[in-house]
């Protein structure tokens, strides 16, 4: 039997706390919530809980992880989460992904493009300049906002290199990484 939860609309989301309409909840609702899904899922018969994530905010992230320590601790179902910015799954998504230099530049906006076109401004996509600025060194460095990190407009990478047609292909690469690590669990 499977099931497809809904999305997450919130989560950890501090890095992007100096932009309007960032709305961020704390690490542990995460890892909490998580478990309690776990926990849930696993009452009923479930064998895992596969999440598909490409929110790498590290607070975020780093929930993600506690979560399935703790599932695996509480002996829950296994929490599969392929974690983007690991080998060997980092290596498989493109040279500005691997780079470091990925939010909201040609990576995720290719993404965008091709799911949900009417999201992105296309003037002002087109008009920003690369930002070539690795975001992942800057975390490494203890940054801890877009702003500290060199990303003054929250974007790293070079949004304006994005196509639809790349995205399309960045998607089946993500759904190809989660099945992956879905039938090495079973």
């Amino acid at each position: 039997m499977s099931l497809i939860l809904p999305a997450f609309v919130y989560t950890a989301a501090n890095f992007g706390a100096g932009f309007h309409g960032t709305l961020s909840i704390a690490g542990i609702t995460v890892t909490a919530l998580i478990v309690d899904l776990a926990r849930s899922l696993s009452q009923q018969g479930f064998r895992l809980l596969a999440l598909a994530n490409a929110h790498l905010d590290p607070e975020h992230l780093t929930a993600l992880h506690e979560a399935v320590k703790l599932a695996r601790a509480d002996r829950l179902l296994p929490i599969i989460f392929p974690d983007l910015t690991r080998k060997p799954w980092s290596s498989r998504l493109g040279d500005e992904f691997r780079s470091g230099a990925c939010h909201a530049g040609q990576f995720e906006s290719s993404i965008v493009l091709s799911e949900r076109p009417a999201a992105v401004r296309e003037p002002v996509r087109r008009a920003l300049a690369p930002n070539p600025r690795s975001l992942s060194d800057a975390i490494r460095a203890g940054k801890q906002t877009f702003e500290e990190a060199g990303g003054p407009r929250a974007y790293f990478g070079d949004p304006a290199a994005a196509s639809a047609d790349e995205g399309s292909r960045l998607v089946e690469m993500l759904g190809a990484i989660l099945e992956e690590a879905v039938i090495a669990a079973l």
